[in-house]
């Protein structure tokens, strides 16, 4: 049975940095427009954040994009499926195509991490239960020190099921996402506590 995750630490209390920022599927489909995950906005702004504080300090950056099925929001080609916080190619940031929640499988992102010397990142995204917790989990068994912002991943509610459960509300599937990830990865309370620096 895993063990209590680290506790969340207070919003105003940092972390050591980290070297890079793995955006996870941060489409149209999912933070634009009607479709979005609940308080949208505020994943948006931490999100930026994160980003611009990764950018100012020469830290890696990579973006992952998920190809959907045909038919749904974020099938390839459609509005829903592009990147809604644009990558930045001019400074080498990478964009990943994906077709699993797992951002490391059959992809490249390992092999770009330690060629960069990367040994300590943040995950931030969506959706927390799936796609970025499958991607962090994986960086955790990779041996990569793992940093996940409260504020920056979110999901949608489960809808309620008879006989098994009302609705789950959205920021419960997301802090049982962060749970479910064991005592390794540190989780803070506000993506403002996350510093970035150069590998």
């Amino acid at each position: 049975m895993p063990t209590q995750p680290t506790p969340s630490l207070t919003p105003d209390q940092a972390v050591a940095p980290v070297q890079a920022l793995i955006v996870v599927d941060m489409q149209n489909a999912f933070v634009g427009g009607d479709g979005a995950v609940p308080d949208v906005e505020r994943l948006l702004e931490s999100v930026r954040g994160l980003l611009a504080r990764a950018r100012e300090s020469g830290a890696v950056v990579i973006q992952l994009q998920n190809d959907g099925e045909p038919g749904t929001s974020d099938e390839p080609g459609t509005p829903g499926w592009e990147i809604h916080l644009p990558v930045d190619t001019d400074r080498g940031e990478v964009l990943l195509r994906k077709t699993v929640d797992d951002g490391f499988e059959d992809s490249p992102l390992e092999t770009l991490l330690r060629d960069a010397g990367v040994k300590e990142l943040a995950v931030c995204g969506v959706m927390s239960e799936m796609c970025v917790r499958a991607t962090a989990s994986t960086a955790l068994d990779l041996g990569f020190r793992v940093v996940l912002p409260h504020d920056a991943h979110a999901t949608y509610d489960i809808p309620a099921a008879e006989g098994i459960s009302d609705v789950v509300p959205a920021a419960t599937v997301s802090r049982v996402a962060e749970w479910t990830l064991g005592d390794e990865v540190e989780i803070v309370a506000r993506a403002a506590a996350v510093g970035f620096t150069k590998p």
